[in-house]
């Protein structure tokens, strides 16, 4: 419980403070930390007694030349949950050392029990992302469910409950999008930081919260029958918020599909980390991507790029070819997403109605079909959205 490494650095810290030599056994009575390295790894008789007793003791010159490994001080226990784990010892004449012994006992067993408490968060937290890793991974031909619900009982997790998948990706953007003199930022370094920040927002007991990869953290959201998915996005964009509030780092979010099955859930985590990389693709400001969202995206992003090269140069070449294509693109995508109705065109996309009806008479002129047939509309809108994707490019002949 109480690991050399800690123990030497307590011992030999100390030493330092007081001035006098400190030192560390465990609960057999072997020195694992001192002032003096000399006296590491040797047998101090004195703890064997004040480890059984969990009494404090004190010996002169003479008492100490009685005793194997021990010189004149004091030695007190190291009483953690109740048990003796080893004892601290200060060399001196007991009347010199015997006023630093209570408080270097307490300090040293404040630092043990911040000791222990750091272990078990760690490997609770490494058990979660070992967990997390299993679930984006899962494949039922290779795993049965039901051992990683086990897995899940075991870490205090019910994964039988409805939940969601949430995938955040952390970046520290380029010199040219950092405000002037914020400092760069070392991704290993601020984990642990950006785990707490997602913690905090996602603080339900049956949240499973790990890092995944460097710059990524994944969220198993227990998600009550209530609550909307709004109020989930509105969490991740907290979540976003606060990260972008802190100098040279980015932060997005992809959401996936609420779920009550090990295999849900991985469809939900490997929907999430989807939204993200197809959001990254898309132009707007909105950090959150619900893959709710980009389902007709995913489905493009999944057809081969011989075919949406296909579809795109038999379908807007010739709007493509316009110098206002981008905005011709945005006036399709807009008709299209709002139940073709020009009044929520015009107000989603912050312009006159009367612009709007110019925009869609000059695409219907250049591609001779009209926008009201929805055959053709469909077309061009899967063709605008294989664009916004970014893997639109179709090769020069020749």
């Amino acid at each position: 419980m109480l690991s050399p490494s800690l123990a030497q650095e307590i011992a030999g810290d100390t030493s330092a403070v007081i001035g006098f030599n400190v030192l560390i056994t465990d609960a057999e009575g072997m020195v694992i930390g001192s002032g003096d390295s000399s006296r590491v790894g040797t047998f101090h008789e004195a703890s064997v007694e004040v480890i059984r007793t969990k009494e404090p003791a004190t010996h002169s010159a003479s008492q100490a030349q009685q005793l194997t490994g021990v010189r004149p001080g004091v030695t007190l226990p190291l009483v953690t949950n109740g048990q003796a784990v080893g004892t601290v010892g200060i060399t001196g004449t007991p009347a010199q050392v015997r006023r630093f012994g209570l408080l270097v006992k307490r300090q040293t067993e404040i630092l043990l029990r911040e000791s222990v408490m750091l272990r078990s968060r760690l490997l609770a937290e490494r058990a979660a992302e070992k967990l997390l890793a299993d679930i984006a991974a899962y494949d039922p031909h290779v795993v049965e469910g039901e051992f990683l619900l086990f897995r899940g009982a075991e870490l205090g997790f019910d994964l039988r409950l409805r939940r969601v998948a949430v995938a955040f990706e952390v970046t520290v953007p380029d010199a040219g999008a950092r405000r002037q003199g914020a400092p760069t930022r070392d991704m290993p370094l601020v984990r642990s930081e950006l785990l707490r920040t997602v913690r905090e927002v996602f603080a339900d007991p049956q949240d499973v919260v790990a890092g995944t990869a460097p710059g990524w953290i994944g969220v198993l959201h227990r998600l009550p029958a209530d609550r909307p998915m709004a109020s989930l996005a509105a969490d991740c964009r907290r979540v976003t918020d606060v990260i972008a509030a802190q100098d040279g780092l980015a932060a997005r979010a992809g959401i996936g599909e609420p779920a009550a099955t090990v295999g849900g859930l991985h469809d939900s985590y490997q929907d999430a980390c989807e939204a993200l990389r197809l959001g990254a693709r898309l132009a707007g400001t909105s950090p959150v991507h619900p893959i709710a969202d980009l389902r007709v995206h995913q489905v493009l992003a999944a057809v081969s790029q011989p075919a949406r090269n296909r579809l795109l140069e038999l379908t807007s070449a010739d709007l493509r070819a316009q110098p206002d294509w981008p905005v011709l693109r945005d006036t399709i995508t807009a008709w299209c997403e709002n139940g073709f109705n020009l009044v929520a065109a015009s107000a989603a996309l912050h312009i006159h109605r009367n612009t709007v009806v110019y925009r869609m008479n000059k695409i219907e002129q250049i591609t001779g079909r009209p926008l009201r047939e929805h055959r053709t509309t469909m077309a061009l809108y899967l063709a605008c959205l294989t664009d916004q994707l970014g893997s639109g490019t179709i090769p020069a002949e020749g």
